[in-house]
């Protein structure tokens, strides 16, 4: 293997790299919202998981953003309108039946 290909694939391996310490990472994170979405609303993982969803499809905001804004809640004691109006409907849908379009 020539210096230049040898160098063309160790670059290759630290991008691949730095991309799984993302992925881990935001894992982590919104693995840690669905236990604050958990804690307030009492839902199942997996419905814990359908709110972080909505919310973020409704507020189009990355999944990921979502869930830091969420999993820094219990920190600093306040979540913005425009993520707390939708994860409220989203929790309501999830434990009152209420369809998540009519709010």
């Amino acid at each position: 293997m020539s210096d230049d290909a040898e160098r063309r694939a160790f670059a290759a391996l630290e991008e691949e790299v730095a991309q799984l310490r993302h992925a881990v990472t935001a894992h982590a994170t919104v693995d840690q919202a669905m236990g604050v979405v958990i804690a307030y609303s009492g839902v199942t993982p997996e419905a814990a998981w359908e709110i972080l969803r909505d919310v973020s499809q409704r507020t189009n905001t990355k999944l990921r953003e979502i869930a830091e804004q969420i999993r820094q809640w219990p920190h600093c004691e306040w979540l913005p309108e425009e993520v707390r109006g939708p994860l409220d409907a989203a929790v309501r849908a999830r434990t009152e039946g209420t369809p998540t379009a009519e709010t």
